[in-house]
């Protein structure tokens, strides 16, 4: 989300002082109105790789978003690009007949990934849907192909966490914190530019809930309960995707004086590492980050 421009109340961007201390790319690289896909950010993510490792400087990726990542990692969806009209079509159904209809549509077509698919899951579903027309293809068949080969090659990677009830006190802080320093007013603001209130951008969490609240379909305190409760159960989902990563290494913490420490561990511990002869290294041994 932190790809779009003008939107920054729900995003948690990094403020203009923290980009003065390490450089930030791929922010605000899109307007609300376009699409961002995994596939995109994996070509620009890799090519900005090239880009610091030339400049003699450190990069680090950092981020929840476990599709993301892995397409970051492995490159992007192997032959699996996409049809926007196809998507196009099965949303405008879930519009006539809800997501239930589409879902059990999944469940006629490919049984193993519809059970793996919540009924309200809409982005998953017309997703599944999606690949099955154009592959003609069952989903849970080309999963395994999914991936192109690891292109990466990553001296660490850590998941950081913390206690259930720290971790939940600290969303519904952080939400909290969002909705009281300007998400509503920044929504307010794009739909009276003009912005529709069904772009894809405004699904977001925070956002969907701000939008519903100024349609009068929520009041204020229900949505920020919507939107504290839709983010604590995002994060378990995080958690639950980072544990397929068989690379991950999960550190567990507590408060915020651990930042630094770990930083100096991290620095000390990850001395030059030898890469496969061909990949590139992406390693952390240095404070010359971006």
């Amino acid at each position: 989300m932190q790809v779009y421009r003008r939107m920054d109340a729900g995003t948690g961007k990094p403020s203009p002082e923290e980009r003065a201390v390490v450089p930030h790319h791929l922010l605000d690289v899109c307007e609300p109105t376009g699409a961002f896909s995994a596939s995109e950010f994996a070509c620009c993510a890799q090519a900005l790789v090239g880009e610091i490792r030339r400049r003699g400087r450190v990069p680090i990726i950092v981020g929840g978003t476990g599709l993301y990542l892995r397409a970051f990692l492995k490159g992007r969806l192997a032959g699996t690009g996409g049809d926007p009209v196809i998507r196009a079509r099965l949303r405008r159904e879930a519009e006539a007949t809800g997501s239930p209809g589409l879902h059990e549509r999944l469940a006629a077509l490919d049984p193993a990934t519809a059970a793996r698919v919540h009924p309200r899951d809409l982005f998953r579903i017309v997703r599944a849907l999606e690949l099955l027309e154009v592959t003609g293809r069952r989903p849970s068949e080309i999963r395994p192909d999914l991936w192109e080969a690891p292109r990466l090659y990553v001296s660490a990677m850590l998941v950081l966490t913390r206690d259930r009830q720290e971790l939940d006190r600290l969303i519904d802080e952080r939400a909290r914190t969002m909705w009281e320093g300007g998400l509503v007013e920044e929504v307010r603001r794009l739909l009276a530019e003009g912005y529709g209130p069904d772009l894809p951008a405004f699904r977001s969490l925070g956002y969907r809930q701000a939008v519903a609240h100024l349609q009068a379909r929520l009041t204020e305190a229900q949505a920020l309960l919507q939107m504290q409760r839709a983010t604590r159960q995002y994060a378990r989902r995080q958690l639950i995707w980072f544990r397929r990563e068989p690379a991950a290494e999960w550190v567990t913490v507590h408060g915020w004086d651990w930042v630094e420490p770990l930083a100096e561990q991290l620095v000390a511990r990850l001395a030059p590492q030898q890469a496969p002869a061909d990949a590139p290294a992406i390693e952390l041994r240095t404070p010359n980050v971006e």
